[in-house]
């Protein structure tokens, strides 16, 4: 099989815990990956709740000059892609692709020349907040969040002129609906899974999902325990959220993004070795052509699209 996910923190754990990608005791490595004929991953810079200003663009720096050592280091076995043209090149030969993403807008310490520079890094998604508030916006667990701040429409405008894809998972509703409202290429939610199934503000509401599939992006189910069901959840568990998604049309729309390092992982899967048998789950209920589609086409279809800075 084939498999594309939309996200996961292992390089920050390796770069805060300092080991390597090929081979480590995280949920991802690139050893066990090989065991896919072609797998694409984006790797998160994710910026913790309590770093702010300064500090965050210096983290996402560090983070951000360690992933480019491991991918130099690692050239061999994946490609660090930054076009749509480098990605298509990279799942032909070695087979394996990386991208790099931001997760938590704070990274960028309120200032559209850090977002240009992040761009030049090779970033080429960024997750516009985490659970709480930064310089643009709310996250989906602030009380009474409010969306966008001017700031956040800024830096959503500099993202489509760039070339980066805009992610609203962990955004608050209002947020959602504000890039809904001034986004002219699609969006992706890239770890969010069905509010409708699970009641959690981190999941998306079937409305949020329609707009997804509206404007041709993608929503990656997210494997943490915590969005399936909560304690006790499994593969099953994630598959329900499959065939609510699907219920609403969003066979094009629906992609994987397991959240690895990052989240609790349900019964039944350790890391990157095991989603052959989300893979197979997704196959036996709803036909190979749906599981090809989430867990590769539809990733691949929509990053392929991604364009150099005007």
């Amino acid at each position: 099989m084939d498999y594309f996910d939309l996200h996961c923190d292992t390089a920050t754990e390796c770069w805060k815990r300092g080991c390597g990608l090929r081979e480590n005791g995280l949920h991802v490595s690139l050893e066990r990956a090989g065991k896919y004929g072609r797998w694409a991953q984006v790797f998160a810079v994710w910026i913790p709740e309590g770093v702010r200003g300064g500090e965050a663009y210096r983290y996402f720096c560090g983070a951000a000059a360690f992933f480019a050592r491991e991918m130099e280091k690692n050239r061999g076995q994946i490609a660090f892609c930054r076009t749509g043209r480098d990605l298509r090149e990279a799942v032909r030969a070695p087979g394996k692709a990386a991208l790099l993403s931001i997760e938590g807008g704070a990274a960028l310490d309120g200032k559209l020349e850090h977002l240009r520079d992040a761009y030049r890094l090779g970033v080429r998604m960024m997750t516009l907040t985490w659970n709480g508030r930064c310089e643009l916006g709310d996250g989906c667990m602030v009380p009474d969040a409010r969306g966008l701040t001017p700031f956040g429409f800024e830096a959503v405008r500099e993202m489509e002129r760039l070339g980066m894809v805009v992610d609203v998972s962990h955004l608050s509703e209002k947020g959602f609906w504000d890039v809904a409202r001034v986004a002219t290429r699609p969006f992706v939610a890239s770890h969010s899974d069905s509010r409708a199934v699970r009641g959690h503000p981190r999941n998306l509401t079937d409305d949020q999902f329609r707009e997804l599939v509206c404007v041709g992006g993608l929503a990656g189910i997210n494997l943490h325990r915590d969005f399936l069901r909560g304690d006790g959840a499994s593969l099953d568990d994630a598959l329900g959220h499959v065939a609510h998604f699907l219920e609403l049309g969003g066979r094009k729309t629906i992609a994987v993004g397991a959240d690895f390092d990052g989240g609790i992982l349900p019964k039944g899967v350790r890391g990157v070795q095991d989603m052959d048998r989300f893979y197979a789950l997704i196959r036996d209920s709803f036909g190979a052509e749906t599981a090809d589609d989430i867990f590769w086409r539809n990733a691949l279809n929509f990053f392929s699209r991604l364009s150099p800075a005007a």
